[in-house]
């Protein structure tokens, strides 16, 4: 069974998803990309404790505060897209990383000298699980805020209560993430 519930941000409204095993799903429901991407027509509203503590986890977090703990959740996804997730829960609050920086480390757990910065960046795009699975910090090697699936004005946004300098960035004039 697939569970709902929603939370009000001052960036926007929030969509939550879950299953049995926590967190499935987090998306600004205006403007962005991939909304409830493979939720079932058959998702109930319901509270749960998981809910409760990503509700938690969100207020700290749109305070300007690391919240120092994750909600539960449940990674879904082709195994490429699950690791790129676990590496992005490794980018501290606060930091940034690049699409070419979690390419080398998959390519190096995997024993290859080289991973696209490209598949990973359709793996980041794709993240069922904004905010908490920060892909939010993920930038490129250009110093390009590249896309975001809620919008770039909310990548900066997010960004900037997380006290990154968002002047040392550009930002895209094109393309679907703006």
């Amino acid at each position: 069974m697939i569970y709902t519930n929603r939370y009000d941000s001052p960036l926007g409204n929030i969509l939550l998803a879950g299953d049995h095993e926590g967190l499935t799903g987090l998306w600004f429901t205006e403007g962005g990309r991939y909304i409830g991407l493979g939720l079932s027509q058959n998702a109930v509203f319901r509270e749960t404790s998981y809910f409760d503590r990503t509700k938690e986890w969100l207020d700290l977090y749109f305070e300007g505060r690391d919240p120092g703990f994750l909600p539960e959740i449940h990674l879904t996804g082709s195994a490429f897209r699950v690791r790129v997730c676990e590496i992005m829960l490794g980018i501290p609050f606060g930091k940034t990383a690049t699409y070419g920086w979690i390419a080398e480390r998959i390519a190096a757990e995997r024993g290859k000298e080289k991973m696209s910065a490209q598949a990973v960046g359709g793996a980041v795009g794709h993240n069922p699980i904004g905010i908490i699975v920060p892909c939010h910090r993920v930038v490129g090697a250009d110093g390009n805020l590249t896309g975001y699936g809620g919008g770039i004005w909310r990548k900066t946004a997010l960004l900037k209560l997380e006290g990154v300098d968002t002047d040392r960035f550009t930002l895209p004039t094109k393309g679907g993430a703006l």
